[in-house]
């Protein structure tokens, strides 16, 4: 059995929350079994006592309702099996439920499959998103029912790529030069739900968030990648351009932000969230070999991804002129994340044959 307790920084939601009355009285989040989804849920549930959260997910490869094993039972919390490229199991559930708020996480992620399946990308994210989007228009003017807002979740990977020696960075209004079927997906998702601001008025925002951590990360992004096999006594895989950078956020600081946003963000506009955090992989490898007692003799170079980007980095400066920052210090977060895995193989170990590649 995994242990479910969440760690020191995870559980202290009080320490971090922001002093907000809940706006929403039920909010429905898409692909809520996912990595980032289960922990907003959770964030939400604990973070407003009043709120009750519906949870709708296909559970693809994955999504995994043993992430939300510990609140099943709370009375606010409610479980959909569905797809959201589905209109009429959509169109049930909203009619049903009748939310006041969505959070769109639900998404393909994978850049390793998005190469093998690029189509399931574009079929995911972006007619999935198309797909939902038209759903909860057409449940907004066949009800008395009027939504609040709509919050779509997206990447900093839709903006391209910056040169390693660069000093700029992203901001809300950078250009879409995605390069990758993912990064694509996730730009073209990005267009649809703008334009069912302009033509149809719906009450969207949108988040762009840099590399998201923490425990119950699926086996195919990096740091679980590298702390498992360095668990195991296996070879960490470093892409040849081991300096490029990634930016880093504990993903209970993302949740803060989106909860943010859908209280305080304005309707139609997209907000950046970023922690200025960058670790080139060689590091990221090095702090977890580090944190487990291991040598850096387990690092192996591999050959590049397809597409692999060389620096993202996110100027964050509109979301917190709303009143967030980052609160998790690097290395406290990653250290905890890593401790997690060590300490929950009975989560990881079944899911590593789910996976579609070792190398994230």
């Amino acid at each position: 059995m995994a242990k479910w307790e969440r760690g020191r920084l995870q559980n202290d939601y009080a320490r971090v929350r922001f002093p907000l009355a809940p706006l929403m009285k039920t909010i429905l989040v898409t692909g809520g079994a996912g990595f980032i989804g289960n922990h907003f849920i959770r964030y939400y549930l604990r973070t407003h006592s009043g709120a009750k959260v519906i949870n709708v997910d296909v559970l693809g490869y994955a999504g995994n309702l043993e992430n939300l094993r510990d609140i099943e039972k709370d009375k606010r919390y409610k479980f959909y099996k569905a797809d959201i490229g589905d209109s009429q199991a959509m169109s049930r559930i909203l009619k049903k439920e009748k939310p006041e708020a969505i959070a769109n996480f639900a998404a393909e992620s994978d850049n390793n499959k998005a190469i093998t399946s690029p189509v399931d990308f574009a079929r995911t994210n972006v007619l999935g998103t198309a797909v939902l989007l038209e759903a909860v228009r057409q449940y907004s003017l066949q009800t008395a029912s009027r939504l609040k807002r709509f919050h779509h979740i997206s990447t900093c990977e839709v903006f391209g790529q910056l040169p390693l020696g660069s000093r700029t960075s992203f901001s809300e209004h950078s250009p879409f030069q995605p390069r990758t079927p993912y990064n694509a997906s996730k730009a073209g998702a990005n267009h649809i739900v703008q334009a069912y601001f302009h033509t149809f008025g719906l009450p969207i925002t949108i988040s762009h968030a840099c590399n998201n951590y923490g425990s119950h990360q699926f086996p195919e992004k990096v740091i679980p990648v590298f702390a498992i096999r360095a668990l195991q006594g296996e070879q960490l895989p470093v892409f040849k351009s081991s300096r490029n950078k990634r930016e880093w956020i504990h993903v209970l600081d993302h949740c803060r932000a989106i909860d943010l946003v859908l209280e305080k963000g304005r309707i139609g506009e997209s907000y950046n969230i970023g922690s200025e955090v960058e670790k080139t992989i060689d590091q990221l490898a090095d702090g977890i070999l580090k944190i487990l007692g291991k040598t850096k003799d387990l690092k192996k170079i591999i050959p590049d991804r397809p597409g692999h980007d060389t620096r993202y980095l996110l100027n964050s400066s509109k979301i917190m002129k709303l009143g967030w920052k980052p609160s998790i210090k690097w290395e406290d977060g990653l250290r905890e994340t890593v401790e997690w895995y060590k300490n929950n193989a009975n989560w990881w170990k079944p899911l590593l044959k789910k996976s579609h590649s070792k190398n994230y």
